[in-house]
């Protein structure tokens, strides 16, 4: 069963703010030319002012400022520029570094909507929620007494966010439960974890996901390593699949502890800026045993620098599809008012010299995000591994071995549209108690019992249908169950451990450590050559 893996890329919504104000103002606009003097830049300004003023007197609602500029004029404008420039209003500003610090003040867990209610999707491991007792599918009816109805999600959110020790007045609407019940969760630190709590998916085969790269990442790849014991490694998967990326920093970090001394991880340069490099300053304090890197289209950014330097110095061998395509480098400055602006200032470039960026010029930023086509090698950048294997820029990082996941048919599909295994589960656990031994699965008789589920909720499927799917459904119904009985985590590693693309990571190990030797042998030869 392919593991599920969400990919959360932020799509940018386009303002038509000058396409607009050209249609009303169209005369007096084509008199500006681009701004390219000081003269131009305070004549631009002062029609900008001019226009907002029209706007707030004359349309046909009040107009909001902070909408019209901060979510409309500004964004824009940096929407004219690239795919990533960004402008962060508080919010937003906070909601990044918060993302970069890696940890926050809350109760601990994953919420959304559904039908029009505010539904737990898990609690943390052993976070406040979790030692509470709640549980996925609970419906967040209140928080400190007042109704979750008609709030979004972030609303939600933010009211169980508080200082370290305040509490949380939590009223849950459960399955199998008459009457609701009332938590009092006091609130403490909750560490978003961008690294997962690695384990040996086979004997000595260490798998290790990398989730995102905040300022913690290169400690928790360390502390992963230290828990189980970097000599009983024998091989890594390491897994950067719908890693969105992160901090730079902390991506040189991450791969360079696997390269050696002097070993060059990744360089970027821009029109304001001079070429800048990084390079491994320690050298490796890794065993030498081989890697696999598993990527998808969602890979992006700090880990297309990961998996980058790792195939450029043949120090892993990287399964999966071509990567995102991102090598824009992000300046961060801190602006006024709490809010940032994330300007793109550089490119980036894998030790071989190819660019990672994909180009966007000629295409709408939607179809950029939603490409279809990934396999674009540029033949004007190709470059060579240390072991002289031909390796394309300008599409993000291409895998040595191409895997895509097959898609799910129309009988899963719709399940997994109607959220029948998460709906099925509370369900299951009504009035029962949640724990299960140790590798429990689900025998003939729970199966049937979803399968009466379905049937109850008006899902469309034929007996042949549900027959053909049935280890599928299995699988799924464990891996479910396995959140409100164990943990998420539990639950993540059981799909690890059946994840065919792992399994073929499994299986490619050997070709890693052949890459690997026949690099070594051919540094060892250009450094036994003759200066010429």
């Amino acid at each position: 069963m392919a593991r599920s893996r969400a990919s959360w890329l932020v799509i940018p919504l386009l303002v038509a703010l000058c396409s607009l104000l050209g249609g009303v103002f169209g005369p007096e606009l084509d008199q500006v030319n681009a701004a390219t003097t000081e003269d131009d830049i305070k004549s631009g300004l002062r029609v900008f002012s001019k226009v907002y003023e029209v706007v707030e007197d004359n349309f046909a609602e009040k107009v909001s400022p902070d909408r019209a500029i901060y979510q409309g004029a500004i964004p824009g404008m940096l929407r004219t520029l690239d795919p990533h420039s960004n402008f962060y209003d508080p919010k937003m500003y906070e909601q990044m570094r918060e993302d970069q610090r890696g940890r926050y003040f809350g109760v601990g867990m994953t919420i959304g909507p559904r039908e029009g209610k505010i539904i737990v999707i898990s609690p943390f491991p052993a976070s406040p929620a979790f030692k509470a007792g709640i549980r996925p599918g609970d419906n967040i009816a209140e928080v400190n007494d007042k109704k979750t109805d008609n709030m979004t999600t972030a609303e939600v959110a933010t009211l169980l966010k508080g200082p370290r020790g305040t509490q949380a007045q939590v009223v849950v609407k459960r399955e199998g439960l008459d009457k609701p019940l009332i938590l009092n969760i006091t609130r403490d630190e909750i560490p978003r974890k961008s690294v997962k709590d690695a384990f040996f998916v086979k004997p000595g085969i260490m798998y290790l996901d990398v989730e995102s790269f905040n300022e913690n990442t290169s400690s928790e790849v360390n502390e992963n390593f230290k828990r189980l014991g970097e000599k009983n490694v024998k091989g890594l998967i390491l897994d950067l699949r719908a890693n969105p990326g992160g901090l730079l920093n902390e991506g040189v970090a991450v791969a360079g502890r696997f390269l050696q001394k002097g070993q060059l991880v990744v360089s970027h340069r821009g029109r304001a800026n001079p070429e800048r490099t990084y390079t491994e300053r320690r050298g490796s304090g890794a065993a030498d045993y081989p890697i696999v890197v598993v990527v998808n289209k969602s890979s992006a950014s700090a880990a297309e620098i990961v998996a980058g330097a790792l195939q450029d110095h043949d120090r892993a061998y990287v399964i999966g599809e071509d990567t995102f395509g991102k090598g824009l480098v992000q300046t961060v400055y801190p602006l006024s008012e709490n809010s940032g602006l994330a300007l793109t200032t550089a490119k980036y470039y894998t030790p071989s010299g190819r660019l990672i960026q994909r180009d966007y010029s000629n295409i709408s930023f939607f179809d950029y995000y939603y490409r279809k086509t990934t396999e674009l090698k540029n033949p004007k950048d190709v470059k060579m591994t240390d072991s002289g294997r031909a390796v394309y820029g300008g599409n993000g990082i291409a895998p040595d071995e191409k895997f895509v996941a097959p898609p799910y048919n129309k009988f899963q599909i719709e399940l997994l549209r109607r959220a029948a295994f998460f709906s099925f589960t509370p369900i299951y656990f009504s009035g029962k108690e949640i724990k299960l031994p140790k590798g429990w699965s689900p025998d003939a008789k729970v199966v049937d019992e979803f399968k009466a589920y379905l049937r109850k909720s008006n899902a469309t499927f034929t007996d042949e249908d549900f027959k053909a799917n049935q280890e599928w459904v299995k699988n799924t119904i464990q891996a479910e169950i396995y959140k409100t009985a164990f943990d998420i985590d539990e639950a993540a590693r059981y799909e690890i451990e059946i994840d065919p693309e792992i399994l073929k990571a499994i299986e490619a190990l050997p070709k890693a450590r052949e890459l690997g030797d026949k690099a070594r042998k051919m540094i060892v030869q250009r450094m036994a050559e003759p200066n010429r």
